[in-house]
């Protein structure tokens, strides 16, 4: 189970981007968002959202 951003929350830090080890999240617009295929669940990218906006989906 991939872990999503929600939109409505982010803040498009970037922070998220630069913690994935497998790169499954880019640039969306002014925000960010995770490609389910890519994501290897490991949480890495909740961890460092200063908003919270990741989570399990």
């Amino acid at each position: 189970m991939a872990y999503y951003i929600t939109q409505s929350i982010c803040v498009g830090c970037g922070a998220c981007e630069g913690a994935c080890p497998v790169t499954a999240i880019s640039p969306d617009s002014d925000k960010y968002k995770i490609d389910p295929v890519a994501c290897t669940d490991c949480s890495a990218c909740a961890e460092v959202c200063p908003v919270s906006a990741i989570t399990k989906k």
